[in-house]
């Protein structure tokens, strides 16, 4: 089998590549590209589980970030475990065919407790003080210790929240090419999310991403040339692409209105009771799943969500199989916004008692995704010293929360989740082996073949 890396370059698109990713264009030139159509929702985990299975999200299960677990009543977002995607993984396939086949995944999505070889994903320590400390975590479980010894912590606010800069898409380059010198395995996965933040911040503004994606440019190029020395088939690959937006649609307060959402009190502040609801959405990007407690509501309710502005489609749960969506995880409708708009999660209707971990970097928390973790409140000149000295009292012991996202969806200037009109903002592969690249256009659920073809032929 031929040694192979994938290299996930988060939001690349056609539309980004130019004068300020000259190595990117090169590669392009010098190879071969295609466009592809993206799975809905094109979101991080629906995105890469249809590649690494060639399944849609009705069979591998991963309709979404998250979704509402039904048998726990609970909406999570950004779960770990490999066995919630319910299709076979393209190294199960490929150990079958080969028994020295070796795989390593270093940050895509569901990698705890999967059949590959080798792996390394964020987990942070959360501590009984209320600390969150970051790290990874890693099979074999010395790798973790390996690479951090040799790298340095794992940059996890770096990653993720106000803080989000290439510091964490150098610090994966590194260690899966540390990984690589001891372990050598036949294929390689690599995430690299660093053109998620500004474009979701900015939108498509060339005057302050040229700084993201040069740096993206100079990670790849390292990660390209030192596989290229190996003589390995190098694929670039990217999950979605990001078109600007201006409209936060906050749909469940469209809900709430209308006396579906169950919401509780709880020390002054409002929370989202999703097993109370009449109804209530999961908000995902440009994604909604609305999920009913009674089909008495169905007919009430879908008229109603036709009715909100923003919203350019609305799939009943009888129309989602045309969608490749019907799976018992998806909601009772899938909402779409239209290409100015995306969902927030929002769900109160006062900021005074909005939930404690809304003005915080939360994820696992929030009942949907929320983008404005991405931002400190640009109307606080006196937001930075509160970092600081919240960052303080912790490191001294005691007991802080950091409070300093704003509520201001408005801020949010780009967005992901629906399949984009034009093609410039489709994702894209693109390969040092021409040959094993068909067509110039593929469905995302083509990946896996063409993935498999870069190994076995």
């Amino acid at each position: 089998m031929k040694k192979t890396v994938v290299i996930n370059i988060v939001g690349l698109t056609h539309r980004l590549i130019g004068e300020h990713t000259p190595f990117i264009k090169s590669f392009l030139e010098k190879g071969k590209s295609s466009v592809v159509k993206p799975v809905l929702p094109a979101v991080t985990c629906s995105a890469q589980s249809t590649y690494l299975t060639g399944k849609w999200p009705s069979e591998h299960g991963i309709v979404g970030n998250g979704w509402f677990f039904k048998d726990e009543l609970e909406v999570k977002f950004w779960r770990q475990g490999n066995p919630l995607v319910q299709s076979p993984k393209i190294w199960d396939e490929l150990k079958t065919l080969d028994a020295n086949f070796t795989c390593a995944n270093m940050f895509w999505w569901y990698n705890m407790y999967s059949t590959v070889d080798f792996s390394a994903t964020p987990r942070p320590n959360y501590l009984a003080d209320g600390r969150k400390i970051p790290d990874i975590y890693t099979y074999p479980a010395e790798l973790r210790d390996k690479l951090q010894a040799k790298l340095g912590t794992f940059p996890l606010f770096k990653f993720w929240g106000p803080k989000t800069s290439i510091a964490s898409s150098r610090w994966i380059a590194d260690a899966t090419m540390e990984m690589d010198r001891e372990h050598d395995p036949t294929l390689t996965l690599v995430y690299l999310p660093h053109l998620d933040y500004n474009t979701q911040r900015h939108g498509i503004n060339f005057d302050i991403l040229q700084k993201d994606l040069r740096e993206i440019d100079a990670v790849v190029k390292d990660l390209v040339q030192y596989y290229e020395v190996k003589s390995a088939h190098v694929v670039l690959l990217s999950e979605y692409g990001i078109t600007d937006v201006s409209n936060p649609i906050h749909i469940n307060r469209y809900l709430r209105k209308k006396g579906y959402l169950g919401i509780r009190m709880e020390r002054g502040l409002e929370l989202l009771d999703a097993g109370a609801s009449k109804a209530f959405a999961v908000a995902d990007h440009q994604v909604a799943h609305v999920y009913a407690k009674e089909a008495d509501d169905y007919e009430a309710l879908h008229s109603y969500l036709k009715t909100i502005p923003g919203v350019e489609k609305v799939i009943p749960k009888n129309e989602l199989e045309s969608h490749q969506l019907n799976h018992n995880r998806a909601g009772d409708f899938v909402l779409v916004a239209d290409k100015d708009s995306w969902f927030t999660y929002y769900f109160w209707e006062d900021d005074a008692v909005a939930p404690d971990y809304a003005r915080m970097v939360d994820i696992h928390k929030k009942p949907g995704y929320d983008p404005v973790e991405m931002f400190t409140d640009p109307s606080d000149p006196f937001v930075m010293p509160k970092v600081i000295w919240k960052l303080l009292k912790k490191k001294l012991g005691f007991r802080t929360v950091m409070d300093v996202i704003p509520l201001k969806a408005e801020l949010v200037k780009g967005s992901h989740g629906r399949i984009p009109e034009d093609k410039q903002d489709w994702p894209i592969l693109a390969t040092n082996a021409q040959d094993h690249l068909p067509k110039a256009e593929l469905l995302a659920t083509d990946v896996y073949e063409v993935l498999k073809n870069h190994i076995t032929q």
